[in-house]
């Protein structure tokens, strides 16, 4: 993540226990999806007033992921609660993955239908990073990661693949949410290695 973890206690003294147990519920999320930015629990417990047996923790979960950010436990209704602080902050976390599953399935079903793709070549590529830049039309560069490129296609990119990609403003600029590659008879890769496979840039027009 680009922002450490942020987790507050409200109505709770700090556990070093708990504190253990979120920060592995949060680096399983970024297991799973390794482009999510920051992300705040607050963990929650009825005043000492309202306290009473069986009173139920309550968990809330906020992810700033690219596109806008995801919460878990906002609405009292709905949100995730449990005599058992453990239990809890699982079950939110496993409402989290869900949301984070129906958040990329969004961005992926934008790019396909929704949102106009804009055109670029591959200005640089860093394969151990895991990230490169694209050179759109208008000579800007823009950044991508490697778990932005659709199909798992990065690794079959090259400097001067032809792709097609969705901007958004990241945490340091402009930056590519989802790239396509797809095949150019004109991509400086194919000028300069005639001898390629048709296709191996791995995606149609």
């Amino acid at each position: 993540m680009q922002r450490p973890l942020q987790l507050r206690w409200h109505n709770l003294d700090p556990s070093d226990a708990v504190a253990a147990h979120v920060r592995d519920e949060a680096a399983g999320l970024e297991r799973f999806w390794d482009r999510i930015t920051g992300c705040a629990v607050t963990l929650e417990a009825p005043s000492h007033h309202h306290r009473h047996a069986g009173s139920q923790y309550r968990v809330c979960i906020e992810l700033s992921v690219p596109g806008g950010k995801l919460v878990v436990g906002r609405d009292p209704t709905k949100t995730w609660k449990h005599s058992d602080l453990y239990f809890s902050v699982t079950s939110a976390f496993r409402e989290a993955r869900r949301q984070l599953e129906n958040h990329l399935r969004r961005l992926d079903a934008r790019v396909k239908v929704h949102v106009p793709q804009a055109r670029a070549e591959v200005a640089r590529i860093l394969p151990e990073g895991g990230y490169g830049f694209l050179r759109t039309q208008d000579g800007r560069e823009i950044y991508f990661h490697a778990h932005s490129v659709l199909n798992g296609g990065f690794e079959r990119l090259r400097v001067g693949s032809v792709v097609r990609f969705v901007e958004e403003a990241g945490e340091e600029g402009p930056q590519a949410s989802t790239v396509v590659p797809v095949r150019s008879r004109t991509s400086r890769v194919e000028r300069e290695d005639a001898g390629a496979t048709p296709g191996e840039e791995g995606g149609t027009e």
